[in-house]
């Protein structure tokens, strides 16, 4: 009887050890069979799916076999292991083990969206609109709706959003993005408001955001910046004007087509510094990190006039008589190529409309 169970026994182990060797075989050939591809491949992770899901989808398209073993060498070989959503690529020539190692390491394809300094909120979301790999969840959401989501009800998104290069993934919304430029830019606000000069005359960041989007769109040339800074802030403190054309611009929205009329600087708007004390209600444009330090360091002196010279940089004067010569030489006499500050920022495809 004893001798009939250790046979028995030996039985057990030998197939058991045949079973394991079986099963080591078929994972081994199933994660070392190249990928049956012609060209690379795109494959789409959705969120949410399952390693063996995307496994029999594989199989089911051809590009893969023994399904069944990858599917058993991921549970007990790879346990815990998370598959990130996003697109994988993969090329010809490739193994399963290399497929799964891409799953394991996560490294999903990226896309990116720039973000430019001087783009209105308008433009913005255009170039979200443009962006195919991202999901469109803010096409019929207001901006009021928009900056509700964000935590900030009531605000206009007008230069609320740091302008960077942001990577995604397939699959990310349109939201995602703007939340995480929005978290952007109140940190390099808050940083830079926090090291600040003194004397300056805002209430609030806030206040220094509009500056800077100002300062952004006059400037055509980097170290200018702070000059003028200077100039607006002087103006300010004496209740000067500020008259910059870029506010009237904004304050024309689509009907400007690139040239400022007399009529349009008596226009009332509440962006027309020709016509309002003080600074706008708004930004006028994304701006950054440059603009905001500039709108809290401006260059001292005593300049309260610049001209554009009509090569981006500027003509900074003390009086209005010399402002006036410096109008008559570089406004009246314009070269055929002559141009404001800063040179037009446009979205892909599309020319700038302010």
């Amino acid at each position: 009887m004893i001798r009939k169970i250790l046979l028995f026994l030996e039985v057990c182990v030998v197939l058991a050890g045949l079973t394991f060797a079986v099963a080591a075989w078929q994972q081994h050939t199933a994660l070392q069979q190249p990928l049956q591809l012609s060209q690379e491949r795109l494959l789409e992770v959705p969120r949410g799916a399952t390693p063996g899901g995307v496994l029999n989808q594989l199989e089911r398209e051809g590009v893969i076999d023994k399904a069944f073993w990858l599917r058993l060498y991921w549970r007990f070989n790879l346990r815990g292991e998370p598959l990130h959503s996003g697109e994988y690529r993969l090329m010809p020539g490739q193994t399963v083990r290399d497929m799964l190692g891409l799953w394991r390491r996560g490294e999903v394809v990226q896309y990116s969206l720039t973000l430019v300094e001087g783009w209105n909120f308008r433009q913005v979301r255009q170039a979200l609109a443009r962006q195919d790999a991202l999901q469109k969840t803010l096409e019929d959401v207001s901006d009021a709706q928009l900056m509700e989501r964000l935590g900030e009800p009531g605000m206009n998104p007008e230069g609320r959003f740091f302008p960077d290069t942001y990577r995604y993934v397939r699959g990310m919304s349109d939201y995602e993005l703007l939340k995480q430029a929005h978290a952007r830019l109140q940190q390099v606000l808050e940083e830079e408001w926090q090291a600040r000069a003194d004397d300056l005359p805002y209430k609030e960041p806030y206040e220094a955001l509009i500056m800077a989007s100002m300062i952004e769109k006059e400037t055509g040339v980097p170290h200018e910046r702070d000059q003028i800074a200077g100039v607006f802030i002087r103006r300010l403190a004496l209740g000067m004007r500020l008259q910059t054309d870029p506010t009237v611009i904004y304050g024309m929205g689509e009907r400007y087509t690139g040239r400022i009329t007399r009529a349009d600087l008596r226009e009332p708007t509440p962006y027309n510094t020709y016509i309002i004390t003080g600074m706008p209600p708004t930004p006028i444009s994304l701006v950054g990190r440059e603009a905001i330090h500039a709108a809290l360091h401006p260059a001292p002196g005593k300049s309260l006039y610049f001209v554009a010279r009509g090569d981006g940089s500027h003509i900074f004067s003390n009086s209005l008589e010399a402002h006036n010569r410096a109008v008559r030489e570089y406004q009246l006499k314009r070269r055929a190529d002559y141009r404001s500050s800063p040179a037009p920022v446009s979205t892909p495809d599309q020319k700038d409309s302010q």
